[in-house]
């Protein structure tokens, strides 16, 4: 049924995301779908679908489905990175700051992972709640950062995911999404045997250390890819997979095409519904998402507590 109906909404999605905007299109309807509203679309598309396929690689990792790529420092650790960079060198290419924020972002990582490996895994609920003070204190540091330099309107724009200033010229970089997705999907059996853990993952022949460090890397390079083009987005990578998983189970290799739409899906949803409330202004979508992310969120650490029990 859903190989119906999901290619419907997202269709819908699509096709109100080209139509809404304080512009008409009876005028040169045509340059304004080229120039802003597609790429706007396919921004949303891409970002969210990266994010979501980003998620499933942290989840796998540390063998909890209640972690995601904003609940692991890696974004603020991105945005430090980018803050330096900015000062250091701030006629740097748009590629050079996407290396940097993906250098410091999987910095960021490698110390939650050393955090994760020193919390008990019984509770589900305490990796995630550690992953948040982690990230935390280094967003604080960042924002000190970015006070003390006088950068704190670049933090905003990193902070605040949205959509406004998406044309032609300005989201290309999303592409790579599509690249670093192909390349997941193809290591897609071996990134499941990551949640194995590393003993039984040895034991069935896998180079775990290896295929962490693809993974996560990978985590780090679409996490920058997303913050430096339209800025952080959280919960996408906890959301998608979670629902993904509880309605089609955990084939892996099966469901991370499924994730990647659900994670495009919910991410245009969530602008199309920040140009709606009070249009022709907008809320970032970011904020949008952030309200239903964290809702779910609240619903999963719930549940985790009878799952791990039952």
């Amino acid at each position: 049924m859903y190989r119906l109906w999901l290619p419907a909404a997202l269709a819908m999605l699509i096709m109100a995301s080209l139509a809404l905007g304080a512009a008409s299109l009876s005028e040169d309807g045509g340059w304004l779908l080229m120039v802003s509203r597609i790429p706007r679309t396919a921004a949303a598309l891409l970002a969210g679908a990266g994010l979501a396929l980003a998620g499933v690689v942290v989840q796998q990792a540390v063998q909890n489905r209640l972690v995601e790529p904003s609940l692991t420092g890696t974004p603020e650790a991105a945005m430090l990175g980018l803050l330096v960079v900015t000062l250091v060198m701030p006629g740097l290419a748009v590629a050079g700051k996407m290396l940097v924020a993906a250098a410091s972002g999987l910095l960021g990582m490698a110390g939650f992972l050393l955090l994760a490996d020193r919390v008990p895994r019984q509770d589900p609920m305490l990796l995630p709640i550690v992953g948040l003070i982690y990230g935390g204190i280094i967003g604080a540091a960042a924002t000190w950062f970015a006070w003390s330099a006088d950068l704190m309107q670049y933090l905003g724009i990193w902070m605040l995911g949205e959509f406004s200033g998406v044309m032609m010229g300005r989201y290309e970089w999303l592409w790579a999404v599509a690249v670093l997705a192909a390349l997941l999907y193809a290591s897609a059996d071996r990134i499941t045997l990551l949640g194995l853990g590393e003993r039984q993952a040895r034991s069935l022949g896998l180079d775990y250390a290896r295929t962490r460090a693809l993974g996560l890397t990978i985590v780090a390079a679409l996490t920058a890819l997303v913050l430096v083009t339209v800025g952080a987005f959280p919960f996408v990578g906890l959301v998608a997979p979670n629902l993904v998983s509880r309605w089609r189970g955990d084939n892996l290799r099966a469901n991370l095409p499924l994730v990647a739409v659900a994670g495009g899906a919910l991410v245009l949803a969530a602008d199309v519904i920040g140009r709606l409330i009070r249009y022709p202004f907008e809320i970032p979508a970011a904020t949008v998402f952030a309200v239903f992310g964290a809702a779910v969120f609240l619903w999963l650490l719930h549940a985790a507590p009878r799952r791990s029990h039952g």
